[in-house]
């Protein structure tokens, strides 16, 4: 739960009113250190008010502050077993780091945004989308920006296992793809802020025609999470080089991995089957081996 509530909190804190944005803030950049204050003390670190505080707890989906406390003390205690002596891996980059420093930390960003993902992931929701891909005539991915390509990764592993899918990202093919869908077939959105006028666009396309629409987002509250089917919610740390649309990459990549893999496994003799024929289909594509002159 921990992992949950701070994993939600990055991803609705763009879209959080700008007064609760500070104590987003105060407590995501160093959750120990918020951890020990009273309300009063986090509101005028934040410069705002209780009632301010009391709000923003219930908006990240906390009954009050006292909740918030635990849920900061915990994050704190994971931080600490996750620390180096060299260097704060939950850091930001700054420009005095070293090659290493920034490798250690963006490999340590991943692994989190893949963890706090997996951690996240609606179980029941993640089913209900196998099922409806399972039985779907076609399945469209759109993702637009950053998220394009991993809508086409998404595709790609679908029609290796059998399906009929296909990725878009220019928004007027986009819309014209979703012109065509039927009842029962599938539209999966891409979109890390869920608030994309592009994919909003599309997902309301999908709807008038029948299709079902499942949405992969950071931001459960978003006009693109309302108008879903579907929605498997994502987790990405926003740092100054690694912003929201670069680190989002990772987290989807993670969804998609997990729905792929369920997928071939609902199937698995036919999913099997299937990846042999597309293994088999393009083997003569690779250049032969060169032998060792000695």
């Amino acid at each position: 739960m921990t992992v949950d509530v701070l994993a939600r909190l990055r991803g609705q804190l763009s879209h959080l009113p700008r007064a609760e944005q500070a104590i987003a803030r105060v407590v995501l950049d160093a959750p120990g250190a918020a951890a020990e204050l009273t309300i009063s003390e986090l509101a005028q670190a934040a410069g705002t008010s209780e009632t301010t505080v009391t709000r923003f707890c219930r908006n990240i989906g906390l009954r009050g502050y006292p909740q918030l406390r635990l849920h900061l003390a915990a994050e704190a205690e994971r931080q600490r077993s996750d620390a180096r002596p060299d260097v704060n891996l939950a850091g930001d980059i700054t420009p005095g780091d070293s090659t290493a420093e920034v490798i250690r930390k963006v490999g340590y960003a991943d692994a989190r945004a893949v963890e706090d993902t997996v951690a996240r992931l609606d179980i029941a929701a993640l089913d209900k989308l196998v099922e409806a891909i399972d039985a779907a005539g076609r399945v469209d991915v759109y993702g637009v920006g950053s998220s394009a390509s991993v809508a086409a990764d998404a595709a790609q592993k679908l029609s290796r296992i059998g399906h009929f899918a296909a990725a878009w990202s220019d928004p007027h093919a986009a819309l014209m793809s979703a012109s065509n869908i039927r009842p029962g077939d599938v539209a999966i959105a891409l979109t890390h802020s869920g608030r994309t006028r592009d994919i909003l666009d599309v997902l309301a396309e999908v709807r008038r025609r029948g299709g079902t629409v499942a949405v992969i987002t950071s931001n459960p509250e978003s006009p693109a999470a309302v108008a879903a089917d579907v929605v498997l919610v994502t987790a990405a740390r926003e740092t100054t080089f690694r912003n929201g649309g670069t680190v989002s990459r990772t987290a989807q990549l993670t969804v998609v991995d997990c729905l792929f893999v369920l997928l071939a496994k609902h199937r698995y003799e036919e999913s099997l089957e299937a990846m042999e024929r597309a293994h088999d289909a393009v083997r003569g594509r690779a250049l032969p081996m060169e032998r060792d002159p000695r």
